[in-house]
């Protein structure tokens, strides 16, 4: 068997990097080392097979002929590898983190209080959340493919391409606001919402709904104070600044405890859910199952048990 013909493999990783991201800066910043030090490699590799992989016009990069069809041919390999890799790392669940990304209030209200269960059954599991990463806007998960991101709880329609998703908790939308709030403006019927501040997250849409399905149409649904996060909706509802549409999922807790009141009985099925997304081949990892797992049960255990009552 003929020996294989390799290059340098530092100037393969540099080259691959540069041609991926379009950016040596990029490239250094992936790589961890300089934007000098990943010219020369490419360079080191552009003398190994002794003709130009990358155009350089100022600050503008492109590839070559030959290194468009060079780096088409080596990208797959990388990616290989990459899987391979991450196999190998996850498929032991002694060793390593599990890195799980999902929204902040998500994280907050609903994921980290019941951590305790899931360390207490798997101790050698250790968890790191993420929410620096939101996967939320892309509809290709494109983003996600790319990450070191094992997992991602995403709220969603759940129709993503080349991802496993797995549904495990849908919910309800219902106004809540504190009670001291609900005492002042006595709200009795979904129609004296007019009297009160509507507060509002992201889904800016979910109060229209809520409103059309109430047959409420003298109130604006798009005016009042909004957040970029949902844990701040409700705390802004707690300390008495207007009404919140409250997703069941995140506001259980908070209606238990007392702080927030469901005004009205309506209550809304969300069109989105809550799903958790793996890379395909990973989803039988014996950390990504165990946590997929307790997921499940965990979200079925908090569905099945009551909600707080209305006042």
């Amino acid at each position: 068997m003929a020996a294989r013909k390799l290059p340098p493999l530092n100037a393969l990783r540099a080259f691959e990097a540069t041609a991926r991201l379009k950016s040596v800066s990029k490239a250094a910043a992936e790589l961890s080392v300089t934007q000098s030090a990943v010219s020369h490699q490419v360079k080191v590799l552009e003398d190994w097979v002794g003709f130009d992989l990358v155009r350089r016009q100022g600050r503008a990069l492109t590839l070559t002929d030959p290194g468009e069809r060079y780096f088409t041919a080596i990208s797959g390999a990388f990616d290989q590898i990459d899987t391979a890799t991450r196999r190998l790392i996850a498929s032991d669940p002694r060793k390593g983190w599990l890195t799980v990304s999902m929204l902040p209030s998500f994280a907050a209200k609903w994921l980290v209080p019941r951590l305790p269960a899931f360390r207490a059954k798997f101790p050698e599991i250790d968890v790191w959340i993420a929410t620096w990463w939101n996967f939320t806007d892309s509809s290709d998960l494109t983003a996600f493919s790319n990450s070191d991101v094992e997992l991602a709880i995403i709220y969603g329609p759940g129709d993503w391409e080349d991802v496993v998703s797995t549904r495990f908790m849908t919910e309800e939308l219902f106004p809540v606001c504190s009670p001291a709030y609900l005492a002042q403006t006595k709200l009795k019927e979904p129609k004296d919402l007019s009297r009160a501040t509507l507060l509002h997250d992201e889904m800016k849409q979910d109060w229209r709904a809520w409103l059309k399905a109430a047959n409420v149409s003298h109130i604006d649904p798009d005016r009042g104070p909004g957040f970029d996060d949902s844990a701040l909706l409700y705390q802004a509802a707690i300390a008495g600044l207007g009404v919140a549409l409250g997703r069941s999922a995140l506001i259980k807790a908070d209606l238990a405890s007392g702080q927030l009141v469901a005004p009205f009985a309506l209550k809304l099925k969300a069109d989105l859910a809550y799903y958790l997304v793996s890379r395909p081949g990973t989803e039988n990892f014996p950390k990504i199952k165990a946590f997929r797992e307790w997921l499940i049960e965990e979200a079925g255990r908090d569905q099945a048990s009551p909600a707080a009552p209305s006042p």
